[in-house]
């Protein structure tokens, strides 16, 4: 998972705002009580804590690669 894919699962996920504070404020307790922010610059896969922030705030599984998106009729 690349850097900027994890940024658009959360922002998907959380909404613009909330996902500032997900990334900023979120201890993983996976991590040793680390924020998603500490561990990207660290150098830990995005994947790894994406799972980790999914886990952790009970995003159902079906969601973990992101939300499925409804195809209309328009599109």
């Amino acid at each position: 998972m690349t850097l900027s894919r994890f940024h658009e699962l959360v922002l998907e996920e959380f909404g613009e705002q909330f996902s500032q504070v997900v990334l900023r404020d979120t201890r993983l307790l996976k991590f040793e009580d680390k924020t998603p922010f500490e561990l990207i610059n660290a150098g830990l896969h995005p994947r790894d804590i994406w799972f980790a922030i999914c886990d952790q705030l009970a995003v159902p599984k079906e969601r973990w690669h992101g939300k499925t998106k409804t195809i209309r009729h328009a599109e």
